[in-house]
């Protein structure tokens, strides 16, 4: 039986396993780390969520607001699990939760050579934006991870 509860800070090693272990993640050794995701979770403590079978994580969704925009990151489910609805389970609850914080809108970004994360989002209604050009620049340099 699969549950959907809130995440804390006591699942970042079954979290970070996930996302090491999926080809594709955007992961930086500051951001991504226990003290940059414990960080996130206390500013959005409501908002993001695992997704358990009898005590394992198999699914992961970070969510959090700005208090204008809701953005959706780090969204992965271990791939025994995948295709039984709970990545969508998942994006409902973050959704429904960045809703009750009074946020109308959220955003995400896919690397655009992840075929099936692009098809997963599509799937469920969000759209690409074409007329936009995604832009940042990082305040010091971050050591990536590669997946």
């Amino acid at each position: 039986m699969i549950n959907v509860r809130v995440m804390t800070i006591n699942d970042y090693d079954a979290a970070y396993g996930l996302w090491i272990n999926t080809p594709g993640m955007g992961l930086n050794s500051t951001d991504d780390s226990r003290e940059g995701i414990e960080k996130y979770l206390r500013r959005n403590p409501t908002t993001s969520f695992v997704a358990d079978c009898d005590g394992a994580i198999v699914g992961v969704i970070m969510a959090g607001h700005d208090g204008r925009r809701g953005y959706i990151y780090h969204t992965v489910v271990l791939p025994a699990y995948r295709n039984q609805g709970i990545a969508k389970k998942l994006v409902e609850h973050a959704m429904s939760a960045l809703e009750q914080e009074g946020i109308h809108k959220a955003a995400l970004v896919v690397f655009k050579e992840n075929d099936m994360g692009n098809r997963f989002w599509e799937s469920i209604g969000f759209a690409s934006r074409e007329d936009l050009v995604y832009r940042n620049k990082n305040i010091h340099a971050l050591n990536r991870i590669d997946t």
